[in-house]
């Protein structure tokens, strides 16, 4: 064999060789990276574009291209050009994006695809209802960057598993309209609000089925030192891999119908409000605002500013009772829990040092002060448990005893009526301010 033949062979072998190392090394899946706006332009977007692309060339399982400009749109997502991807990442995108084909792309998606939205993913295409639908909410507003403590709703989700417990972010919080709980697997929550701190259901991050396809967004990462934190690096590569099926993980709908535990079912408790609706409750003032929800969980009242709320009251009565329930109050807010619709537990937002008073948190209102202050600051959550036998009332608060058998031989004020001997509703006071409920759960006394 001539020199130039063997020369011929060995590079072909070469070659051969190479061609196999990368098809080895290369990854299995392939995303467009999309930051294309048309409404506001975020500045952490080239951030994010080398987050992605650091955490792409680490993990080796997803290879990224970029579409940054509207020719890099309607070149790499025609539907035809689509065909060669798994899955897209919506970086801050804003508008009505440039697609080629909207409803082939939201059709694309649920053909089995991975789509991850970021931040103001959800500002796009609002005209567009069908994209709305699929990335699971609408950018309504957003208030001044706040400092918010993160909930982790399934700390067991892969997507989360590296963001810390009790993780307390300064960021800008998305408020949502068109988001519908009940249709995503909930992730990472507020139980407030990020600026006014009132009660009530605010989504941070969530993951949902869409057709075959899998979609997963999170709305933090509008700052820069967020973005930077590992946990969040950990949040978006879960993310990514979830969306597009390299690691298992629950994308069904997040029950919140409240049961009580095996435990509690045992001892004879059964629950008073099922968290998904107001069923066994009703309005004392059949006309009155509206001003109660269920709210992922919690029983919240909210009353718009020149709005005035209406009580809720239980439509089965109780004569002697253990109830067990949780309450949220903010600062400055009053509100109470009424015992057979007559005598009222306050609950008032007060300071943490507030000294014990007959209007203060957790008196029986106009009646008996507490014994010491055992509820936390406005805005903490605070466990109570009354028992009620006849007229002797024993309340305990955040497993502190502040009433211990005293006589409560009459009504406390706004009560239903005044007949203290006979069974009554509880309600829950809604014409003051606002509060939030959870887990209310009562057992009935017999034979005593």
């Amino acid at each position: 064999m001539n020199t130039s033949k063997i020369f011929w062979c060995k590079a072909a072998a070469i070659a051969l060789a190479a061609s196999f190392v990368f098809s080895a090394n290369a990854a299995d899946k392939k995303v467009l990276v999309v930051s294309v706006t048309k409404g506001f332009v975020h500045d952490i977007i080239p951030t994010i574009d080398s987050l992605v692309d650091k955490l792409s060339k680490e993990s080796k399982e997803f290879d990224i291209e970029y579409v940054r400009t509207e020719e890099d749109m309607q070149r790499l997502m025609t539907m035809e050009s689509l065909q060669n991807y798994d899955g897209v990442i919506f970086n801050n995108t804003t508008g009505d994006l440039p697609l080629p084909d909207r409803q082939g792309f939201i059709n694309w998606i649920a053909s089995g695809k991975g789509y991850v939205g970021l931040h103001a993913a959800t500002d796009t295409f609002a005209g567009f209802p069908p994209y709305t639908e699929m990335v699971g909410a609408l950018f309504l507003t957003h208030g001044a960057q706040a400092t918010v403590d993160i909930i982790k709703e399934d700390p067991n989700h892969p997507i989360i598993k590296d963001i810390p417990d009790n993780l307390v972010v300064h960021d800008e919080i998305y408020l949502f309209k068109n988001f519908h709980r009940p249709t995503v697997h909930g992730l990472l929550t507020l139980d407030k609000h990020p600026n006014t701190k009132q009660p009530g259901d605010y989504t941070i991050a969530y993951c949902k089925n869409w057709g075959q396809g899998r979609v997963f967004y999170t709305s933090l990462g509008h700052r820069k030192d967020v973005a930077e934190k590992d946990w969040y690096a950990s949040h978006l590569l879960q993310g990514i891999r979830w969306s597009l099926g390299l690691i298992d993980g629950d994308p069904s709908p997040t029950s919140k119908w409240y049961t009580v535990s095996k435990e509690e079912a045992e001892e004879g408790f059964t629950p008073i409000f099922n968290g998904c609706d107001l069923t066994g409750w009703h309005y004392r003032n059949p006309n009155g605002f509206k001003s109660w929800s269920a709210q992922n969980g919690m029983l919240v009242n909210s009353i718009p500013d020149g709005k005035h709320g209406t009580d809720l009251i239980t439509n089965k009565k109780y004569k002697d009772f253990t109830i067990r329930y949780e309450y949220m109050v903010p600062e400055n807010s009053n509100s109470g829990f009424y015992l057979r619709g007559r005598h009222e537990i306050q609950i008032f937002g007060e300071p943490a040092d507030a000294k014990p008073q007959k209007g203060g948190d957790n008196a029986i209102y106009n009646h008996t002060a507490p014994s010491v202050k055992a509820s936390k600051k406005p805005g903490e959550w605070n466990t109570v448990e009354a028992t009620v036998i006849g007229n002797k009332f024993t309340v305990i608060v955040n497993g502190i005893k502040v009433h211990d058998n005293i006589t409560v031989d009459r009504a406390t004020g706004s009560e239903l009526d005044g007949n203290v001997n006979d069974p009554g509703a509880f309600f829950v006071q809604g014409d003051h301010g606002n509060v939030a409920f959870r887990n209310l759960r009562v057992k009935e006394i017999t034979n005593q």
